[in-house]
């Protein structure tokens, strides 16, 4: 027989007292550290433990008896369920007053080098409707919320399109509205909710590996242009017959849609990059501006998804560069070449790293797009492609941009950029914490000069930060 797990104790009355990693805000209860999700500091409330280790709990706050000042209301139907902004019920200037501390923390205690005093945060200007893009998945095994299942309401519908949940790989949250987009996500998205219903469209089941409908990208730019991407799973002609419906009804009554594209993804992932695109109707492409650059975007190209704020980002890059107009620039990790892009005319030379060749040869239209002819491009593993001999074909570089993914740099990258030895590094990161990481590698030969943090994702723990370092 087995033992009944003992149920875990509900803690009353206490004071929410920080924010720590991934968003969550903390509490210490008799040496006990509790994180708890979608509370904020100076609110005072019950909290449930969902689990418990030896010296930390996760918890769930189940009545809140004093709200703090610093609290927000949140602007989602959605909140506290979907897990894409935690931070909604959080006053902008705080979340920023986080951010700034979740950088300091991170270079101050993992990098454990000489710094400066470090910039304030740069905000963003816009907090709503920010994103230029958002996905959501078709499953017809829909998310039933705690509310729904207490209240044992009958469920007719199982079909779903919207979010995925955490932790439950085969359910999608049903969305009817996200306020990270322009209001047109939620138009189309709903619309193709009520042709699908009229007309009996099959939703995706994960587990079964079938259903017609699979997931949908929307794709918006500054220029007024908007993307539309249909995943279908088709396996009959009927099926493919029903897809094309929907796409004509889409580009008849949506004359927004400047780009309508489909695919037909029978794989097990949602993934598209080895597939082909289809273009129904428009441009297999939209166009962002940024000052007097274009770039294409297609669907499978990389393009940082809070256009304005981006601008911001990369003018900060382009300041730290200092550039004279003599100077080597390597851009590592260059994605579709716009930082590359956006410095070339004030360098010399600009050569542009970068692992997926679809994103190089994006790099390379926009170059040629927007008649920079200093940049040249590379495709390949960074840490295969920038060698010693690499290095002396392309030219020593006078000054360093590196934006890795999360992760951060490969400690080969690291050694190869030490021996380069550019005269400054600019580091731009998604991710403090591996950037404190690299810096602590670098720290021998380099000197961080400056720090500025960069809010690109309001309402989200995430942040951007770019490091200036200057050889010793």
């Amino acid at each position: 027989m087995s033992r009944k797990k003992k149920p875990l104790p509900l803690l009353s009355h206490i004071r929410i007292e920080d924010i720590a990693a991934e968003g969550k805000a903390i509490a210490r209860v008799d040496g006990l550290v509790v994180f708890a999700p979608y509370v904020v500091p100076g609110d005072v409330c019950d909290l449930q433990l969902r689990r418990k280790k030896h010296s930390y709990a996760e918890a769930e706050a189940v009545q809140i008896h004093t709200y703090s000042e610093e609290r927000d209301e949140p602007f989602c139907p959605h909140f506290g369920t979907c897990g894409g902004c935690k931070w909604q019920c959080l006053r902008y200037d705080r979340q920023l007053h986080y951010k700034q501390q979740q950088v300091e923390a991170a270079l101050t205690r993992i990098a454990k080098v000489a710094l400066p005093p470090i910039q304030p945060i740069l905000g963003s200007e816009q907090i709503r409707g920010y994103r230029n893009k958002l996905e959501f998945g078709f499953s017809n095994r829909k998310w039933l919320t705690r509310e729904v299942i207490e209240r044992g309401e009958a469920v007719a519908d199982h079909n779903a399109v919207g979010f995925h949940i955490a932790g439950a790989f085969d359910k999608i949250l049903d969305i009817t509205h996200c306020g990270l987009m322009p209001e047109i996500n939620n138009t189309l998205r709903n619309a193709i909710r009520d042709y699908a219903a009229q007309h009996a469209l099959s939703y995706y089941d994960i587990r079964e590996g079938k259903g017609l409908l699979r997931n949908m990208m929307l794709r918006s730019s500054e220029t007024g242009e908007l993307m539309l991407l249909m995943q279908f799973a088709w396996r009959t002609d009927e099926e493919q017959a029903e897809a094309f419906k929907l796409l004509e009804y889409l580009h008849t009554q949506f004359p927004a849609i400047t780009s309508l594209l489909y695919v037909n993804n029978l794989k097990c992932n949602d993934t598209i990059g080895d597939l082909p695109v289809f273009t129904y109707a428009g441009t297999d492409f939209i166009y962002e501006v940024m000052e007097d650059l274009r770039f294409k975007v297609g669907p499978k190209s990389f393009y940082q998804t809070n256009t304005k704020q981006a601008y911001e980002l990369y003018k900060v890059a382009r300041r730290m560069a200092a550039l004279t107009g003599e100077e080597v620039v390597y851009d590592l990790y260059t994605g579709t070449g716009t930082i590359a892009q956006f410095v070339a005319r004030g360098a010399k030379r600009v050569v542009g790293i970068e692992y997926v060749p679809e994103a190089i040869e994006d790099a390379k239209e926009n170059a040629r797009l927007n008649a920079i002819d200093n940049a040249v491009f590379f495709a390949g593993d960074m840490k295969d492609i920038l060698t010693p001999e690499f290095i002396a074909e392309q030219g020593r570089p006078d000054v360093i941009i590196t934006d890795p993914p999360r992760a951060g740099m490969h400690a080969d990258v690291v050694q190869t950029i030490l021996q380069a030895a550019p005269q400054r590094i600019v580091y731009v990161s998604c991710n403090p914490a591996t950037q404190a990481r690299d810096l602590a590698l670098l720290d021998a030969a380099y000197q961080v000069v400056e720090v500025q943090p960069v809010d690109m994702f309001p309402h989200t723990h995430h942040v951007e930060n770019v490091c200036l370092l200057q050889a010793r």
